[in-house]
C-alpha cells in the first residue's frame, strides 16, 4: 500500500515535472500500476467466469473421451472373446456332426451287414428246402416210375406167358427186382 501511496504522490509531481521539461514520451507510474492492477483483476474475473468453466468443460470432455476409448477397448476385447467362443462352438459342432455322421454310417453298415447275413441265411434255408423238396419229388417220381415199370413188366410178362399174373407175390418179386437195379440199390450199378 505504501507503494501505491508513493506512486500516487509521485505521479502528479512527476507528470508536472515532465510536462515542463520536454514534450516527449512521458511514463506515468501511477497509471501503469493502475493498468496492471486492472489487468490482474480482469485476469482473475476471466479465470473465475471463463477459464474455470472452460477448463472444467475440457476436463469433462477429456474424461468422456478417455472413457469412450476404454469402452471401445473393452468392446473390442469382448468382440474378440465372442469371436473365439464362436469359433470354439463351431469347431465343437463340427466335431459332433462328424461323430453323428460316423455313428450313422456305422449303424447303416451294421444294418446292411445284418440284412445281408439274414438274406444269405434265407437263401441257404430256401436252397436247403428246395434241395429237400427236389429229393422228395425225385423219390416220389421214381416211385411212380417204378410202379409203372412194374405194371408194364407184369403186363409184358402176362402177354409173353399168355395169362394175367396179378398175385401179390409176383408183384413183390418185380418190386424187389426194380429196387435192386435202381441206382444206389444193393445190387444195382452205382
Amino acid at each position: 500500500m505504501e507503494l501505491l501511496g508513493l506512486l500516487a504522490s509521485a505521479g502528479p509531481a512527476t507528470a508536472a515535472a515532465n510536462a515542463d521539461s520536454a514534450p516527449g514520451l512521458v511514463f506515468n507510474g501511477f497509471w501503469i500500476v493502475v493498468a496492471a492492477l486492472n489487468f490482474v483483476v480482469f485476469l482473475a474475473i476471466l479465470q473465475v467466469f471463463a477459464f474455470g468453466p472452460i477448463t472444467r468443460m475440457l476436463s469433462d470432455r477429456r474424461q468422456r473421451i478417455e472413457q469412450g476409448l476404454k469402452d471401445a477397448d473393452t468392446a473390442r476385447q469382448e468382440r474378440q472373446a465372442a469371436a473365439e467362443e464362436k469359433q470354439s462352438i463351431i469347431q465343437s459342432a463340427r466335431r459332433e456332426a462328424n461323430e453323428i455322421v460316423a455313428h450313422a454310417q456305422k449303424a447303416a453298415e451294421d444294418v446292411r451287414q445284418r440284412d445281408l447275413t439274414a438274406a444269405q441265411q434265407e437263401i441257404e434255408r430256401l436252397h436247403a428246402q428246395a434241395a429237400t423238396e427236389i429229393a422228395a419229388e425225385k423219390e416220389r417220381v421214381l416211385g411212380e416210375v417204378r410202379g409203372q415199370i412194374a405194371d408194364l413188366a407184369l403186363l409184358a410178362a402176362a402177354r409173353v406167358v399168355g395169362e394175367t399174373r396179378t398175385s401179390a407175390r409176383e408183384r413183390r418179386l418185380v418190386q424187389e427186382f426194380l429196387s435192386s437195379t435202381a441206382p444206389g440199390g444193393p445190387a444195382g450199378p452205382a
